[in-house]
């Protein structure tokens, strides 16, 4: 009952908000498989966004981010690109996958439309990763890249809602270190995070502003579909995007990037279980101080399959033994091995 409830009431608010205009395609990075590139996006009826004013105030900051969620998804809607096809789905996510023979390394940019819609074709970044790349980066975003509080509901909430673009702040020592371990682009880089879809283009916004390195998002749906499902679970949808990545990327080793205030020790431990010699080493920030003592034992058992791990308040200094730089997966993971 509860699930019909919430279906009929984000119906009615999709209706109320549904513009009689063609719908707009909203791109979203996408990324490269190994004989296909995957472009991403959604269909809506209309974009709200605006861009941020240093001066704006925290009610005018709550209003617009309410707007990101105000969002009406189209359905049905054929989105083509390089002669291929696929339709949106119920809450207008459309997913399109390309040959990717002779596209070159780094961000490719085919454009795609909607069919006969009047708007003009729109380009979908694509990360192609490099021949020479020694292994990926996949990192959570909130309070391991930018600080949020999403530790606690209640924190997390107004930081999101009550801030802009121009007031959230990444962490410095998370710019270096994502830029020091994409070495100049060379290993890619891959964003996986709870926070809802609806806030892809902010935080695109955020990370260009603080000049930390793109990549890819995995972001969540919160959409309620058929059954009362409202998206995945936490867990569930980092893991399942970590799997994403690890089989788009066959054969690179990652690093793993999180906190420790939303189980992103449990997550990377179960990764490592199912992908035995994948996982390069796991670093992990302390939001708040003593919060590392609930993913101790996760820590514990990533050591003990030979990944090495670290937590810390900062990623500034930190050991060389949880950097990969300059080796390649077979030698670190014969480490590994002989570690474990």
């Amino acid at each position: 009952m509860v699930a019909r409830l919430a279906q009929r009431a984000e119906s009615f608010i999709e209706a109320r908000l549904r513009r009689d205009e063609p719908p707009v395609l909203e791109p979203y990075r996408g990324y490269a498989e190994p004989g296909a590139l995957v472009l991403r996006g959604r269909v809506l009826s209309g974009l709200r966004r605006r861009d941020p004013v240093p001066e704006s105030s925290r009610w005018a900051n709550f209003r617009q981010m309410v707007g990101l969620f105000l969002t009406s998804e189209v359905a049905g809607v054929t989105v083509r690109a390089g002669g291929h096809t696929a339709q949106s789905d119920d809450e207008g996510y459309v997913t399109l996958r390309l040959p990717r023979d002779g596209v070159a390394p780094g961000w490719a940019a085919p454009l795609a439309e909607i069919a006969q819609a009047a708007h003009e074709p729109r380009a979908m970044p694509v990360l192609v990763p490099r021949n020479d790349a020694r292994f990926g980066v996949i990192s959570d975003i909130d309070d391991t890249m930018m600080h949020t509080g999403a530790h606690s509901l209640l924190r997390n909430l107004w930081t999101t809602f009550t801030g802009s673009a121009l007031s959230r702040r990444v962490f410095p020592d998370a710019v270096a270190l994502i830029d020091r371990l994409s070495a100049g682009g060379r290993n890619p880089v891959f964003y996986v995070s709870s926070s809802p879809w609806n806030l892809s283009h902010f935080l695109e916004s955020v990370f260009h502003r603080a000049g930390l390195v793109p990549g890819p998002m995995f972001l969540r749906e919160l959409g309620v579909r058929d059954g009362g499902a409202i998206g995945a679970s936490h867990l569930d949808h980092k893991g399942a995007a970590i799997d994403l990545v690890l089989a788009a990327n066959p054969d690179l080793g990652f690093v793993l990037l999180g906190d420790t205030g939303q189980m992103d020790a449990f997550v990377y431990r179960d990764a490592v279980r199912r992908h035995p010699g994948r996982i390069r080493a796991v670093i992990l920030r302390e939001p708040v101080k003593g919060s590392a003592r609930s993913s101790l034992a996760a820590l514990l058992e990533i050591e003990a399959m030979g990944v090495p791990t670290h937590y810390a308040r900062s990623f500034a200094d930190l050991p060389p033994r949880v950097l990969p730089e300059g080796k390649d997966s077979a030698t670190q993971t014969a480490a590994a091995q002989k570690g474990a």
